[in-house]
Parts: C-alpha cells; structure tokens; sequence
C-alpha cells in the first residue's frame, strides 16, 4: 500500500465536490419554498438531511470503534461534531492533513517515517477509504433521489432555470466521482485485489455505472408522471427486496445489532439504484438476474408510458426521453460487459491469515466487510 501525491489530489477534489453538493442543495430548496413549491422544497430538504444524518451515524460509530480499538476512550467533542453535522469535515481535515504528510513529507526523505509506530501509509489510506464509504452512502441515500427529483421538476415544467442546470449537473458529478473513487479505494485498501490500473478501465466503469443509473432514473420519472403510489410501490418492493438480500447474506459490517440494521437498510436502498456485490462473494449469476430484471423493468415501465395519453407528459420532450432511456440502457450493459469482460482486474491469490482455535482472525479493514464491486 502506497498513498500518493495522486491519491492527495483526489482527496483535495472530494471535499471540493461534497461542498459544493451541499452547498446547491441548500441553494435548490430555499429557492423551492421561496417560489411556494412547499412539496419540492420539503423533498428535497428531506433528502439531505437524512442522506447527513445517516452518514454522521456512521461516521461517528467508526470514530468510537477505531478510539476503542487503539485503547482510548470515547471523546464526546466527536459526538458533538457530529450532532452539528461536522464529522465529515473533520475526517477530511484529519485525513488531508495524514495525507499531505505521508504523500509530501514521506515521499521526499523516507527516514521520516520510519521511527513512527504504525505505518503511515496505510493510515492514510484507511482514512480515504473510509471517506469513500461515507460518500458512497450520501451519493445513493441523496444524490440519486435529488436527482430524480430534478429530473421530474424539469420534465414537469419544459423549461430549465440555473438552478436546475445547478442541481443536475452537481449530482451528476457527485455520483460519478463518489462511484470510482469508492471503485478504486477498494481495490487499494485490500491486500488481496488487484489494483484498478490505466484509465480505460475506470471509464469504462463509470460508464457503466452512469449509464445504467441515468437509465433507471429517467425511467422511475417517467413513471412518477403515470402514477406517484406506483413508482413509490416499486421502489419500495425493490428495496425490500435488497433488504431481504442483505439479511440473507448475513452482512458484518458493524459492531452493533443497531448500526448493521441501518447499515442492511443503506444496502437495500443502494440496490434499488444500483448492483453492488454484498459480502465480496461470486455474484456472477446475481449480478445477471439483477440487470435482466433492470431491463425487463425499464422495458415495462416504459410500455406502461406509453399507453397513457400524452398529456401527462410534456409532448415535445416524449419521444427525445423514451430514446435517451433505451439508449443508456444499451450503453450501460454493454459497458458492464467490456468492463467485466476485459477490463476487471482478477482477484489474486487469497492471502492466508492463521486461524487459532479454529476462529478466522479478524482483519483491520473496514472495507472487508463492505460493499464489493
């Protein structure tokens, strides 16, 4: 493990993307309530504030279980920060600042590093990957839904306002840069898988990714102007479904019953959007019954579409919408296939961990135990 000037940047360039994610979110819903449109503005604060609030939980729990961990106790200015909704903000302050030493410092006179008592690029990778985790979650938990919402907004209206332009284009680059980085964080931070090389590869990923997100949201707007308690019913089954597919696995992510029941709950919701593999294992056949059903719901939802007169939609963007979904679609799964096809790194050799008493040792890394690709 190697944390770079590279892997630096890409930190300085998160925290520069959340912010602004935040601060357009703030933005879109004073706007919504100054305009009377109550319903878009209660959304759209509903979204970011339990995307935040749900990534302080976390956030905090991973704070009590690294301090017990090294042997401290607990100190309550975390869990303050975090009450004020600042816990992210420290995890970059402290990251960039581990970050910067071991990128800059570290990598022009080696000797300064080696009187520390643990290995400071490992620390700070660990510390990027956990920020990975963290906005993985906000990504799905508010950044898909705020763009759904937007997308609804302009179909409903026919004409786009900066704010709107705003909006889409933030979130679209929130999902995108939280989707590799969380991509490539994973196969750094695990001894046991191959690195993510080349840049070929990472776009090809994320395009796979966004194609096959966009498609989907297109298609649940499209459905929301058929039917709101249809498309509610829907995404509802399919996050039950996900559920019920992490509480089969068996998912150990945390320490406590309460945070692996929200962290089941994150999981299902992540996969009403999107496939993410849940406990590392061969999700071949999974990963294939998932996107046939995609597609077999995109398919359907548009048939339903179609059948309805055209007033409920916007006449001029009908044909334009149907298009863009079935071509994302396309894309999507053809960029799923060359990804995993040519480009997906095989996973080497399984390192050996000893196991006394016939109990697995317990590794140091988050991530293990987290969402796979």
């Amino acid at each position: 493990m190697k944390y770079t000037k590279c892997n630096f940047m890409m930190s300085i360039l998160g925290i520069i993307i959340y912010i602004l994610d935040l601060v357009v979110d703030i933005y879109v819903s004073v706007k919504f309530f100054h305009e009377g449109q109550y319903v878009f503005g209660v959304l759209t604060s509903s979204f970011m504030l339990s995307g935040t609030l749900v990534v302080q939980c976390f956030s905090y729990s991973w704070f009590k279980a690294d301090l017990q961990k090294a042997g401290q106790e607990s100190q309550y200015s975390f869990l303050l920060l975090h009450c004020l909704q600042g816990g992210v903000f420290i995890r970059y302050w402290l990251a960039l600042k581990k970050g910067y030493h071991v990128a800059f410092k570290c990598s022009r006179k080696t000797s300064n590093c080696m009187g520390e008592k643990t290995e400071p690029h490992k620390e700070a990778i660990d510390s990027a990957t956990d920020l990975s985790m963290l906005r993985l979650f906000e990504t799905y938990l508010e950044g898909c839904p705020q763009l759904v919402l937007q997308l609804y907004v302009f179909l409903e209206h026919g004409e786009v306002s900066f704010r709107q332009y705003a909006a889409i284009m933030v979130s679209c680059c929130a999902i995108s840069w939280s989707t590799v980085d969380y991509h490539i964080a994973l196969r750094k931070s695990l001894p046991y898988k191959s690195l993510l090389t080349g840049l070929c590869p990472k776009v090809t990923y994320l395009f796979y990714k966004l194609f096959t997100l966009l498609s989907w949201m297109l298609s649940i707007v499209l459905l929301l102007f058929v039917s709101v308690p249809l498309a509610l019913l829907l995404l509802s089954a399919i996050w039950l479904m996900g559920l019920t597919w992490a509480f089969k696995k068996q998912t150990q992510f945390c320490n406590s019953t309460c945070m692996e029941f929200l962290y089941r709950i994150v999981v299902g919701f992540i996969l009403t959007f999107t496939f993410f593999n849940v406990k590392g294992q061969n999700t071949k056949c999974p990963m294939s019954c998932y996107y046939i059903v995609r597609v077999l719901g995109t398919l359907g939802i548009l048939i339903v579409f179609w059948a309805n007169p055209l007033s409920l939609f916007n006449a001029d963007y009908f044909i334009p919408i149907s298009v863009t979904i079935l071509l994302t679609l396309l894309l999507g799964i053809i960029f799923l296939s060359v990804y995993y096809g040519s480009f997906h790194p095989n996973r080497k050799t399984e390192a050996k961990w000893d196991e006394p008493d016939g109990e697995s040792v317990q590794r140091d890394c988050r991530m293990s135990y987290f969402l796979m690709d």
